[in-house]
């Protein structure tokens, strides 16, 4: 199994709706990706410097399947949304 972890740090401006907006928008491919086998996206609440404000944890069959999911266009039109509102993004991708 592949694991895919995303964190996102958003620009403050209209951060609360742009955090609500990626997180529906990211939920929702779960049903439109069929490489894509399940998915949690958390918003977070720490008050911390060194926090992020949304993360995205997604699993895979293989590496194959994750590279599906990258240039599946509805994963492509979420990426457009968050690239506007985020300004910072952290990667990690394993294998189980």
């Amino acid at each position: 199994m592949i694991v895919h972890i995303v964190m996102f740090k958003f620009k403050d401006e209209n951060k609360q709706e742009n955090l609500l907006v990626a997180k529906s928008k990211l939920e929702e491919l779960l049903s439109k990706v069929p490489t894509l086998n399940s998915m949690e996206v958390g918003i977070n609440f720490a008050n911390e410097a060194r926090a992020f404000d949304l993360s995205l944890y997604s699993t895979f069959n293989s590496k194959d399947d994750l590279k599906a999911y990258a240039i599946h266009p509805e994963h492509l039109q979420v990426v457009e949304f968050i690239k506007k509102v985020a300004q910072e993004s952290k990667v990690v991708d394993y294998e189980l």
